[in-house]
């Protein structure tokens, strides 16, 4: 993986000393609330409901056990006991003190970390495959192009202050599990016809109150060209886009009102004027970087997939768990392994600092010493050894990192919501709490198959509901919180924006809404489809008519149903 080199441990320290020294002016009076907020934002530092939150960078969602034994330190020194995953590859603390943060990020930077343009309206931490580079799919290894894009944008000064965020995500497989479609900038590695690497460029992607899907720009972007198009692509927007209406300021807006062909066209002029000059990435530079992710001293292994049968006809809850958390490596012998921080009774995407320690030691046993965070709110171990996998299962088992949910119903991405979040309009956890208490019975969750359920809390969709199968938006309705539902939406190359079915429910209905729609799915599908597909071939209007058919009773919800 990556390790800092002279100018990042440069700018790390001397950005710990500027924030040292401005949260002591906050603390003392000297800078005003309104002063600091730019400045603390900067530095992923967020003020919540009940304290701080503050943001941590984790570049293309790939940690060192290192590392993430440092986050772990921090759950116990300087919040309580647990961080949050999210759907961006980050991790968030929601309990921090103001005066404390300084040290925060010192301690990161001893294992070569930090917040920076973890917030504001600056080109945010840049996504990736979370199995990059063992994937069995994969064209090309996205992260040294994700390094060097993290390279090329931090601080740059002409993107400092865009008109609103702005975010990027990489994809080097036949298979999109980066989400590009939803991105300001989505990039697909390609092969042209003379079989050479080169990027598809999709622009103007987004969720929040106007959710669109990203529109194709160029076909084919040579990689020598990547820092330079891009370039060209945020200098573009950084000079339309609008000022005056932050909610009308993501490159999303610009593009659907002047359209994708004249954004391309603006791009491509723009583009002439810096297109073969010092941002032009050499063979040179890539090799050098990509020499940070080469791959581990991987055994010649004899696949043991006779040996996982056999053990999984012995042990049912490990063959479920094979199927679910277990995916394909790209080295014959060897497995992907996806730790579910999704166990009922837990937030979706929190973990203890006992777990986070726990991690980083099977990494260290089992996965030469690295994790990845998924979008889903999930930790990997990208390179476990077949015949290690049922030891690693029955360690992970008794951690609770072992729930064999992936992909299913009760693997929700959630965001902390009304809870935590001061924007938003409704609680998340709760639902989701409810919703995992009623469908945790594992056999229907299997007998379901795939199906994704986001959650988010307020229009900013920072729980993907656009994109879930089914998707849940906290909405205020005169000042209540009430629920608003979507079906058919998907991520992935057929990506989707999901369609909202009806009018909203209150939180004690949405355990039943749940179920009448899979009633539906469960009446009506055919063999092998799963939920999505059902609804993209029967639309949502039987959906609809049996969700809405009778009012739905349910009790209020309980104690039980909140997240301790």
């Amino acid at each position: 993986m990556y390790r800092y080199d002279q100018f990042d441990n440069l700018i790390v320290q001397e950005r710990i000393a500027q924030f040292r020294s401005q949260v002591q002016r906050r603390l003392s009076g000297e800078l005003l609330e309104n002063e600091f907020l730019p400045l603390r934002l900067q530095n992923g530092l967020y003020m919540q409901r009940h304290a701080y939150m503050l943001r941590i960078a984790v570049p293309y969602g790939l940690l060192s056990s290192k590392q993430m034994h440092m986050l772990a330190h921090i759950a116990r020194k300087y919040d309580r006991g647990y961080g949050h995953f999210t759907t961006r590859q980050n991790i968030q603390f929601n309990w921090i003190k103001l005066e404390d943060t300084p040290d925060i990020l010192a301690d990161l930077a001893t294992v070569e970390m930090h917040a920076n343009q973890t917030s504001g309206n600056c080109i945010r931490n840049i996504t990736a495959d979370e199995y990059a580079g063992v994937a069995a799919d994969e064209i090309v290894d996205p992260r040294p192009f994700a390094e060097i894009l993290r390279q090329w944008s931090t601080f740059h000064p002409e993107f400092a202050y865009l008109p609103r965020k702005f975010k990027i995500a990489i994809n080097g497989a036949l298979d999109d599990r980066a989400a590009t479609a939803v991105h300001d900038i989505g990039l697909t590695v390609v092969r042209n016809e003379a079989g050479e690497v080169g990027f598809r460029v999709m622009v103007g992607g987004g969720m929040g109150r106007t959710p669109i899907l990203g529109s194709v720009i160029r076909e084919f972007l040579p990689w020598q060209h990547i820092i330079t198009y891009i370039e060209a692509v945020v200098r573009v927007y950084n000079l339309h886009g609008r000022r005056d209406n932050k909610y009308k300021a993501r490159i999303k807006i610009l593009v659907k009102a002047i359209g994708a062909e004249e954004y391309a066209r603006q791009t491509e002029a723009e583009w002439q004027n810096i297109k073969d000059g010092p941002g032009t990435l050499t063979r040179e530079e890539l090799e050098r970087v990509a020499g940070f992710f080469a791959a581990p001293a991987y055994q010649a292994l004899v696949p043991q997939d006779g040996a996982l049968q056999k053990a999984a006809q012995e042990q049912r809850a490990f063959g479920n768990w094979l199927q679910r958390n277990v995916k394909p490596h790209k080295m014959p012998g060897y497995a992907v392994v996806v730790l579910s921080l999704k166990k009922a009774g837990v937030p979706p995407g929190d973990a203890t600092a006992a777990q986070l320690d726990f991690a980083a030691d099977l990494a260290e046993r089992y996965s030469f010493g690295q994790l990845r965070v998924t979008h889903e709110q999930n930790l990997v171990l990208a390179d476990v050894r077949q015949h290690d996998l049922l030891r690693l299962w029955n360690e992970a088992k008794a951690q609770g990192l072992a729930t064999p949910n992936v992909g299913l119903l009760t693997d929700m991405i959630c965001c902390p919501g009304g809870d935590f979040c001061s924007l938003a309009n409704a609680k998340s956890l709760p639902i989701a709490a409810a919703i995992g208490r009623r469908f945790d019975d594992l056999d229907f969750q299997h007998d379901i198959g795939e199906i994704e359920l986001n959650i988010s809390g307020c229009i900013n969709a920072c729980g993907h509901h656009h994109i879930g199968s089914i998707g849940i938006l906290g909405v205020d309705k005169d000042g209540a919180e009430w629920y608003q539902v979507s079906i058919g939406g998907a991520q992935g190359k057929q990506a989707a924006i999901g369609k909202i079915i009806g009018p909203s429910f209150s939180a004690p209905q949405m355990p039943d809404v749940i179920e009448r729609l899979l009633t539906v799915y469960l009446r009506e599908r055919i063999e092998g489809e799963r939920f999505i597909d059902t609804v993209q071939r029967l639309g949502i209007a039987p959906f609809k008519e049996y969700l809405y058919a009778t009012p739905i009773v349910a009790p209020a919800l309980t104690g039980e149903d909140e997240y301790v």
